[in-house]
């Protein structure tokens, strides 16, 4: 007996290490996960992100140096501060100004002085011509009498040099009197500078408008250096607002100007803004070898709601297809495995696979190893060859479809063999996945075998 409990021991242990070898080595069964083919709306659409922007804005700066002393009141009456409503002319800050009126009164004088000057020059002027004149009488006459025993040669030459210093200090007299003017002018303009200088003191608002940003406060000193320092940024007119949205180069040749544009903002959930596109910007930026273009997109706010800096994702319209036969996205990406497929068919999808194209028709034997491309539309994206898979008992058959655009839900798709209301398949479901999915995970697991046990 012991021989034959020997050999039926051996022939136990065998059969138990090939069941649990056949086991392991086998595959749970599937199902497949489908979604309905049906006609619908199609919206393709580029998507990318941007920042509110007023549509202009003033930065106020100060001209001149100095202490802010105090601020000017808005429209309402208070103090000029964030979101203030101004008007053209209004005060909104004002400088110390006593450096600057001390400066004007040096000024003032200084004309003053510079006017009597010019004054007292002209008046001189006017005594040289008199010497002129005199001299040029008393010369006249020596020359009709000549050197002789009436007039002698040193009277003679000297009424002759009279004469010449009489027109040289004439000339002299005019060159003085018009340095004076030119002092005078220079006066002037010290003094029309002194006066700018006072008045520059008045920080006014340009435009009508609402202040959105404030950038002092009293008793700060502000420095006038090469360039103004900014006070106040007033933005005219906040019921139009743009959108400045950093735009990918491979996406910018679908952005034209007149394009609808439909956007959100984490301020308001679950609502959506429209834009139209108002022109491309050409000056474009390289980020880590990434070139972008700015968009500019001109939206309504008569509400008031959106404000200035807020973060937009924007969906640019680039086609709109209605009535459009659609599948899932997944459904383009769905592989089987080879022993999946329909016999009939199995060697013409080995064949595709061993020559690809670029559109995905060939099966991928390792399930979720290249799969289609995935993202947002684009007019390149336009009529490409794909397949979808539909179940076949317990088979699975491709149909070969043209793909369209994509919202990055659905794709557009045209295809004679691929009827509304049809099933294609999305992706699988293993029987060990659904029972995991079914049983309750803090429910006591008794007997349970381990993987790999």
């Amino acid at each position: 007996m012991k021989p034959l409990l020997f050999v039926l021991a051996i022939l136990a242990a065998l059969a138990g290490g090939g069941a649990w070898y056949w086991h392991r080595n086998s595959k749970p069964p599937v199902s497949f996960k489908t979604a309905e083919v049906k006609h619908g709306e199609l919206l393709a659409t580029i998507s990318a992100t941007g920042t509110i922007e007023p549509e202009e804005v003033i930065d106020v700066g100060a001209q001149v140096g100095g202490l802010i002393d105090k601020f000017g009141t808005d429209a309402d009456g208070k103090q000029v501060d964030y979101g203030s409503n101004v008007k053209e002319g209004m005060v909104l800050a004002h400088i110390d100004e006593r450096i600057y009126a001390a400066d004007l009164d040096t000024a003032k004088a200084t004309l003053d002085q510079a006017k009597a000057t010019d004054q007292h020059n002209v008046a001189d002027l006017s005594r040289l011509q008199a010497l002129l004149d005199q001299a040029k009488n008393d010369w006249d006459r020596a020359q009709k009498i000549g050197p002789s025993d009436a007039l002698s040669k040193n009277d003679y030459d000297m009424y002759h040099a009279n004469y010449e210093t009489a027109k040289a200090n004439l000339e002299v007299g005019r060159a003085t009197v018009e340095q004076s003017k030119a002092a005078v002018a220079i006066a002037q303009s010290a003094l029309d500078r002194a006066k700018a200088n006072v008045n520059y003191c008045t920080i006014a608002s340009p435009v009508n408008g609402i202040i959105i940003d404030r950038r002092v406060n009293i008793g700060q000193t502000v420095v006038s250096s090469l360039s103004a320092p900014s006070l106040f940024l007033i933005a005219k007119d906040l019921r139009k607002m743009q959108l400045w949205i950093a735009v990918n180069e491979a996406d910018v040749g679908n952005i034209h100007a007149g394009q609808n544009v439909t956007f959100t903002v984490d301020a308001f959930p679950g609502e959506t803004f429209q834009g139209t596109v108002n022109k491309v910007r050409l000056n474009a930026t390289m980020t880590q070898n990434v070139v972008t273009y700015t968009v500019e997109v001109n939206t309504d706010n008569s509400s008031g709601r959106l404000l200035p800096y807020l973060t937009a994702n924007v969906q640019f319209e680039v086609k709109k297809d209605e009535n459009v036969q659609l599948v899932p996205n997944a459904a383009l990406r769905w592989y089987p495995e080879v022993q999946e497929v329909a016999p009939d068919v199995r060697a013409k999808v080995l064949a595709a696979d061993e020559n690809p194209t670029p559109a995905p028709e060939a099966v991928n034997p390792e399930r979720g190893k290249g799969k289609g491309k995935k993202g947002h539309a684009r007019a390149a994206d336009m009529d490409k060859t794909g397949m979808v898979w539909v179940q076949d008992g317990q088979w699975v058959r491709p149909i070969d479809v043209n793909v369209g655009p994509t919202d990055g839900t659905n794709t557009e798709i045209t295809s004679a063999d691929l009827k509304d209301g049809m099933q294609v398949i999305v992706g699988e479901v293993h029987a060990d996945e659904a029972n995991a999915q079914t049983t309750n995970p803090f429910a006591p697991q008794m007997f349970k075998r381990k993987k790999g046990k």
